[in-house]
């Protein structure tokens, strides 16, 4: 008996821990898929304690060139992190001061493309799965099996979210191929259909008799 409330105990232990590697995963990052209209500014607010470290992390999934210009700002206005015209890019900084942040993502130099645009924002590190998991002495065996599942886990998400902005990017540009092929079909029908009819008529032209005159002048 004492066998099995030892293996519920752990298991329900177990459960806690993924549970709480869940909450941590919404409460320390911002993740977020937008859509950002051509000649648009999207801005996003952060706010930050002093000596914590950051995590900006950006791709454009679809639209144009697949290119965005980026900014990012601390709560004076000073310019952290500027690139222009990128697909994606990965910065990371450490606050030197308490405020709102802000990190803009621009489409102005675009005058007829949208894009849709993927950003994860991590703040802080994740929390200890344990109040003494930075103690001296080592860690249980149970303690270290649910580190690595929690490390498992963090990657399985970070591969995940990868594969899916793969797949949505590559959906598009089959998408973008098709239409462009359908167009590229329709126009040589049209072609097709124009270069026959006049082969036609001007054949029809070289064999046609044509009807002659004749004007009699009287004395």
């Amino acid at each position: 008996m004492s066998t099995l409330m030892r293996m519920f105990c752990s298991f329900r232990g177990l459960l806690q821990v993924l549970w709480a590697h869940f909450l941590c995963g919404w409460v320390l990052g911002s993740e977020l898929t937008f859509e950002l209209p051509d000649n648009a500014k999207q801005c996003f607010h952060e706010d930050i304690i002093i000596g914590t470290k950051c995590t900006l992390e950006f791709q454009v999934v679809t639209g144009g060139h697949y290119d965005v210009d980026c900014r990012l700002e601390d709560p004076d206005g000073t310019t952290l992190y500027k690139e222009m015209k990128k697909q994606y890019d990965s910065f990371t900084f450490t606050a030197s001061k308490n405020g709102t942040y802000k990190f803009c993502f621009s489409n102005e130099f675009s005058t007829f493309t949208h894009k849709t645009v993927y950003f994860d924002f991590q703040v802080g590190d994740d929390p200890p799965l344990f109040p003494n998991e930075n103690r001296v002495t080592a860690l249980t065996q149970m303690e270290s099996a649910c580190v690595s599942i929690h490390e498992a886990l963090k990657s399985v998400i970070d591969y995940q979210t990868h594969f899916r902005l793969r797949e949505a990017q590559g959906r598009s540009r089959a998408e973008d191929l098709n239409t462009r092929v359908a167009f590229w079909s329709i126009g040589e029908a049209i072609i097709l259909l124009v270069v026959s009819i006049s082969q036609v008529v001007l054949l029809r032209s070289f064999f046609s008799d044509k009807k002659t005159t004749t004007t009699r002048v009287g004395s």
